[in-house]
């Protein structure tokens, strides 16, 4: 008997059904590659279907809990994964077509020996899905953010900015580099636009990173506008020994190396270390480099400088990683507020009196970020706060507080440019 062929566009469901499944299981999110579809267009379909249903993933639930009667099956394979893409397309990208979510879902739940029994019912839930997808497209926004961060964040940053949290959710984030060399030619050839100091933005394109004007010249390096502001800050004059704590993947300690500071930059993850090496040589930089717990690491004499990018929630990357805010919870935050204090406590014993301290995070929590300020000042004999100003940070003056704080959220407009800006907070200490 012949073997009948897969309909179009079945590999790329499949494809993506894993991918969606493993990240609602708890692994982050990475864009598939080459080596997941060959095709690019499929590729790049594939990413848009996985992207939009994590973007979503709160409207989805919603809509999910008013189709199954029951609740999700249990124990159904792909079911989910399938179904979460196939309501992401009839509901938030008609563009698609109807009829391809609904052909497409059927068949590849059939393909899985777990889900297929459960064929009838996607049928029947994306049926009715299709019935009312004009009456599901108009949910609120409101559900995009999860209520175990709405409640914080409406009281940390008010109505309007979270409003700007779902737009910038949904929109993703633009690619920012930052420059080696202050080259306006290069910019013109990236096709970018000058955010703030040496950061630029580059907001559609069409190739990937590898494939840009200047990457195999190390001319520049990936970093979040947000994410290159703690380096910036840290005040030294030139020729100073500066410790980077979590350093990979060595953006900040890349900053530190162009503002010519002698660094050595600690990692724990050999892998990551690994990268880390890798975009340095890139870049023609070089630092002393150590596999190294931060929290226990002991230098044989203290650095002028310490800057401390510490473990966190990561809830300010949610453009980049949609997934974060729902595999996160209070918990999570309390661990990692107190690992953040036992590095912080290290990073304090690194330095030399007179020293500069810069603690950051990628969170929105303040847990993770004022509140660590406190703690530092009355846990840390001799540390003192070193208030940023906001004349160094021109463009985002509205980024640091009357304490002299800086914190960064994704509905600011860095340089007034539109993309928005990973959340990020940043304190910088003097130790007395």
């Amino acid at each position: 008997m012949a073997h009948k062929p897969d309909p179009a566009g079945l590999k790329l469901r499949l494809v993506a059904a894993q991918r969606l499944r493993s990240v609602l299981a708890g692994e982050n999110f990475s864009p598939l590659t080459t080596s997941d579809l060959p095709d690019g267009r499929d590729r790049a379909l594939a990413n848009r279907l996985i992207t939009t249903a994590l973007r979503r993933q709160g409207q989805l639930n919603f809509i999910i809990h008013a189709l199954l009667d029951k609740g999700m099956p249990g124990k159904s394979g792909t079911f989910e994964a399938v179904l979460r893409l196939s309501l992401a397309q009839l509901v938030f990208l008609p563009d698609l077509g109807a009829h391809s979510a609904l052909f497409l879902a059927v068949e590849a739940v059939k393909r899985d020996p777990k889900a297929r029994h459960l064929s009838g019912l996607m049928n029947a839930v994306l049926r009715n899905a299709q019935a009312n997808s004009a009456k599901f497209g108009m949910l609120s926004d409101d559900l995009l953010i999860p209520d175990t961060f709405g409640d914080t964040w409406l009281e940390a940053y008010g109505e309007e900015a979270i409003g700007g949290f779902s737009t910038a959710l949904l929109q993703g984030a633009p690619l920012d580099l930052t420059l080696k060399d202050d080259d306006s030619e290069l910019i013109d050839q990236l096709g970018a636009e000058r955010v703030m100091a040496d950061t630029v933005r580059i907001d559609q394109r069409d190739r990937p990173v590898e494939a840009l004007p200047g990457y195999s010249e190390g001319r520049w390096w990936v970093q979040d506008a947000a994410s290159a502001i703690p380096a910036r800050l840290i005040g030294l004059e030139s020729g100073k020994r500066v410790l980077d704590l979590c350093a990979a993947p060595g953006g900040k300690t890349a900053q530190l190396i162009k503002a010519g500071h002698l660094v050595t930059a600690l990692d724990s993850d050999p892998k990551r270390v690994e990268r880390l090496k890798g975009n340095l040589e890139r870049l023609n930089y070089s630092a002393e480099i150590i596999i190294g717990d931060a929290g226990t690491f002991a230098p044989n004499s203290l650095y002028d400088g310490v800057l401390l990018d510490a473990p966190c929630s990561a809830t300010g990357t949610f453009r980049r990683h949609p997934e974060v805010i729902w595999h996160r919870s209070v918990g999570d935050v309390a661990g990692r507020v107190r690992l953040q204090r036992a590095l912080l406590t290290n990073a304090y014993r690194c330095l030399e009196p007179g020293g500069v301290l810069i603690y950051c995070v990628c969170s929105l929590e303040p847990a993770e970020g004022e509140e660590q300020v406190q703690w530092a000042l009355e846990s840390l004999p001799g540390l003192g706060l070193w208030p940023v100003a906001p004349a160094e940070l021109p463009g985002m003056e509205q980024a640091v507080s009357a304490q002299g704080l800086v914190r960064t959220h994704p509905a600011m407009m860095p340089g007034g440019r539109e993309g928005g800006m990973d959340g990020f907070f940043v304190a910088r200490f003097r130790r007395q």
